[in-house]
């Protein structure tokens, strides 16, 4: 299918989305991981099978890794606030992400309570040089530990538990997972992330200009003050706000994205199988890993629209992450993305194109300088779709303005509920509204301010737009719902008419309520991809929401 048909066949699903579906209240995600201390953190995981969900009901039994010990801290976790409901004691799919710093010497600790019948297991660190020791001996591509009763078996004792230790030495986003018998245990569920932050004495105090609402990013700009009290925390994992040692790389907010998929069959000879040999001795599984035929397609081991639910949501003890990306208008927004499983699932980010940094931590350079600078310029290209090659990861950035939709999408209401004066907007040379960072429609695109999209718009825009929007009661359901596409904190009232403040359903899902952001689909480009067992919705789909500056976008869940 050509891109133009598939925009235009992603658009008319985007619309049958929004019309028919009952969806999960707003949830948020930056990028959640855990730490093992400074310079030389160790993590210490366990290899264990558990069953995972699926938006059809089914549980699928796999394997994955949790923590054996609990890790010594969270992240993101801005004034010292853990995201909600935090752990680490299950076996989850994907693994947990592990948050290390440049420079650090990294020891993770794997003990294998895989069924006997599994066999050994390891990790591989793809991009570092690693050390391992203990366990059941080297494996065909690393050391692996043994079998969770190899002792009993005439092993040596402690021959379950394998120890890698390598030194952080390559920046950005990295995959982990199963070097033994790949084809079934990764399949399973045995892979995770793994985050090398830069060293933040490394870069040049003020390289990353503070650029969103958050309160006290940049101490030292005067601009960091909050737009509402208690505004928003600092989300970045980096304490630099950079994900390289580049200024080109500074970012704002950021998400992971691990994209995978499952074929249920697979799954389901070897549960079998394991429940066939658990009293045998010496056995082994002899499952047959092709042909390859996934029903289901996972971001984050999550599906469409279960993804959309909290981080660390208690009705999914073992897939913790979720995939709701939030932003404001103007914010760099770094996007981690990796592909794990056996196929390449090319994923779409609607409304702009994604800027690729760096692939598998190798920043992308120019060989010619910045103009009036000594920066090698960025050289990571432009991508409609960002092809999640099995292995590979990328790092990349997007962001949203709204230039050019000759419609004003802000409203440039100035916050109350009441009429009140427009919002000026004084384009700078490149045509945006930058000269007041506090305001509330800052980096607006001055061209289309004030041009209405409705044609008898409810609100501040005069009538006389291209477009009428559908009636509410027809264009509403559930807890969220299709209003109007405006934002700012009277959208509510546009979408339902001066004398309502709620949608016919009579319940929001966002909060605060009376905010109405604008939703694009993201989605893969394979359309089988964004079904759940062939049933459309489903699959690698999410909501990105872009959030009127007015509304803290609170990622603690």
């Amino acid at each position: 299918m050509s891109q133009i048909n598939m925009k235009n066949k992603t658009t008319q699903l985007l619309l049958a989305l929004i019309v028919t579906l009952v969806l999960a209240p707003a949830a948020f995600a930056a990028a959640p991981g855990i730490t093992g201390g400074a310079k030389t953190p160790t993590f210490n995981l366990t290899a264990q099978p558990s069953f995972i969900t699926q938006p059809d009901g089914k549980m699928v039994y796999s394997w994955g890794y949790g923590c054996s010990t609990a890790p010594s801290g969270f992240l993101p976790m801005p004034g010292g606030q853990n995201l909600a409901g935090a752990q680490c004691t299950n076996m989850q799919v994907p693994g947990p992400t592990i948050i290390v710093t440049e420079g650090d010497t990294v020891t993770v600790n794997l003990t294998n309570n895989l069924p006997p019948v599994a066999g050994n297991t390891s990790i591989l660190f793809p991009g570092f040089a690693v050390t391992s020791t203990g366990g059941a001996g080297s494996g065909l591509l690393t050391g692996e530990a043994g079998a969770s009763n190899c002792a009993s078996t005439g092993g040596a004792a402690g021959c379950n538990t394998v120890k890698y230790t390598f030194t952080a030495t390559t920046l950005g986003t990295h995959s982990y997972y199963s070097g033994t018998q790949g084809d079934l245990q990764v399949e399973m569920g045995m892979y995770g992330a793994l985050i090398v932050l830069p060293d933040p004495s490394k870069d040049p105090a003020g390289m990353c200009p503070f650029h969103n609402t958050a309160a006290g990013v940049d101490p030292a700009d005067a601009t960091g003050a909050s737009l509402l009290a208690g505004g928003e925390a600092d989300f970045r994992l980096s304490a630099s706000g950079a994900a390289y040692h580049h200024p080109g790389s500074c970012y704002d907010r950021e998400y992971l994205f691990q994209f995978a998929e499952m074929d249920p069959v697979i799954h389901r000879q070897v549960e079998q199988q394991v429940a066939a040999k658990s009293s045998c001795t010496g056995c082994s599984l002899n499952v047959a890993t092709e042909p390859y035929h996934p029903a289901y397609f996972l971001i984050n081991g999550r599906s469409m629209p279960d993804d959309m639910d909290p981080n660390y949501a208690s009705e999914y003890p073992h897939q913790p992450y979720n995939g709701n990306p939030h932003m404001h208008p103007g914010e760099l927004v770094l996007l981690r993305i990796i592909g794990q499983g056996r196929w390449q699932h090319p994923f779409h980010e609607h409304a702009n194109h994604v800027r690729i940094l760096a692939r598998d931590g190798n920043l992308i350079l120019s060989s010619a300088n910045v103009p009036q600078t000594s920066t090698p310029g960025l050289a990571g290209p432009l991508m409609f779709t960002t092809t999640t090659t099995p292995g590979v990861t990328m790092d990349g950035i997007f962001y949203y303005t709204a230039k050019g939709l000759n419609w004003d999408m802000y409203g440039h209401h100035d916050g109350g509920t009441t009429a009140a004066a427009s919002l000026p907007c004084t384009p700078d040379s490149n045509g945006y509204n930058t000269g007041n960072p506090l305001a509330l429609n800052y980096y607006e695109w001055c061209q289309d301010h004030n041009k209405p999209l409705q044609v008898h718009p409810f609100g501040d825009v005069a009538a006389g737009g291209p477009a009428t929007l559908p009636d509410p009661t027809l264009f509403t359901n559930g807890t969220w719902y299709g209003g109007s596409p405006y934002l700012g904190p009277d959208a509510t009232v546009r979408a339902v008419g001066s004398t309502g403040t709620t949608p016919p359903s009579g319940t929001i899902g966002n909060s605060p309520t009376d905010e109405a952001g604008f939703a694009f689909m993201w989605h893969s480009h394979n359309e089988r991809e964004i079904t759940t067992n062939n049933i459309f919705p489903g699959g690698m789909m999410m909501m990105m929401l872009v959030d009127s500056r007015e509304f803290v976008i609170d990622e603690t869940n």
